[in-house]
């Protein structure tokens, strides 16, 4: 299967929407990340706001997975526009950052930092969710979405480009001080795991996202962000990711993959079963 093939079978699970808040809370844990989103995002805004950024992270995604080269040359464009605008200097220390140290959305360190907790949740979570896959499809996986973060901005020479150097890379991340959960962290979290104005609504939704925030994250991570976690805690997100997974798997394809996908080979959608709300038939 060709490199684009195994991203796309993989970027087309609705599903992995689960891995982003992961990957989120991981790009956040880098101060001079958190620093960027804090000063240029309205993070702040409510579900509302939220939701928007999702819809546009979402749509500049599959533009990028499944877009013919003109539309994925515009979503790599219409982001790194977005990039151009985002520097500062960090206000306050933070780990091994003094106050003071500039930061840019276009810094080649940043937007690796970015691409490889993204890569690494994604492929942990697909294959939780939805099915195991080899080491030669993991592989595969990050190189294709190397080349993204080079046409991002990201050094061609320091991307990691297979799933031990993406492993390699995090954990050395973690062990140079730099990842430290600030102050600045803590408040975007806070907005990522309680996005709705209305205490009824957050106190039903709140919970499993803490829960599935906590399951994901690194154990020190997962404390320094102050996230509860126990021996009754690790069970009961076990049984929500198995349910999550069970759906997943009784759950019709034109429901389970974004529509953008449904053209796929062996994912196609039979038109005359689509109107007629039956099972999808995969294309042999």
């Amino acid at each position: 299967m060709p490199p684009a093939d195994v991203s796309r079978r993989i970027n087309a699970e609705r599903l992995l929407l689960v891995a982003w808040l992961r990957a989120l809370l991981l790009q956040m844990a880098h101060p001079l990340i958190a620093a960027g989103v804090a000063g240029h995002s309205t993070f702040r805004g409510g579900a509302t706001a939220g939701f928007s950024r999702l819809h546009q992270t979402i749509e500049a995604m599959l533009a990028i997975t499944f877009g013919e080269p003109e539309e994925r040359a515009r979503a790599i464009e219409g982001i790194r526009s977005i990039h151009r605008r985002v520097h500062g200097t960090l206000a306050s220390p933070c780990g091994t950052f003094p106050a003071g140290t500039p930061y840019s959305a276009e810094d080649s360190p940043l937007l690796i930092w970015v691409h490889a907790t993204l890569t690494e949740s994604i492929v942990l979570t697909y294959e939780r969710l939805v099915g195991p896959l080899t080491p030669v499809e993991r592989d595969r996986y990050c190189a294709d979405s190397s080349d993204v973060a080079v046409e991002l901005g990201a050094a061609a020479d320091e991307v990691p480009r297979s799933w031990a150097a993406v492993r390699w890379y995090l954990e050395k991340g973690y062990l140079s001080g730099r990842v430290v959960v600030g102050p600045q962290a803590l408040e975007i979290a806070a907005a990522l795991l309680s996005p709705f104005n209305n205490r009824l609504v957050n106190g039903i939704v709140a919970p499993m996202v803490s829960l599935l925030a906590a399951g994901q994250l690194p154990p020190h991570l997962r404390e320094e962000y102050g996230l509860q976690w126990s021996a009754r805690r690790a069970r009961r997100y076990d049984r929500l990711m198995t349910v999550l997974g069970s759906v997943r798997r009784l759950t019709p394809r034109r429901i389970a993959l974004w529509r953008r996908a449904w053209s796929l080979p062996g994912l196609a959608v039979d038109a005359r079963s689509l109107r007629a709300g039956l099972k999808i038939r995969p294309r042999l």
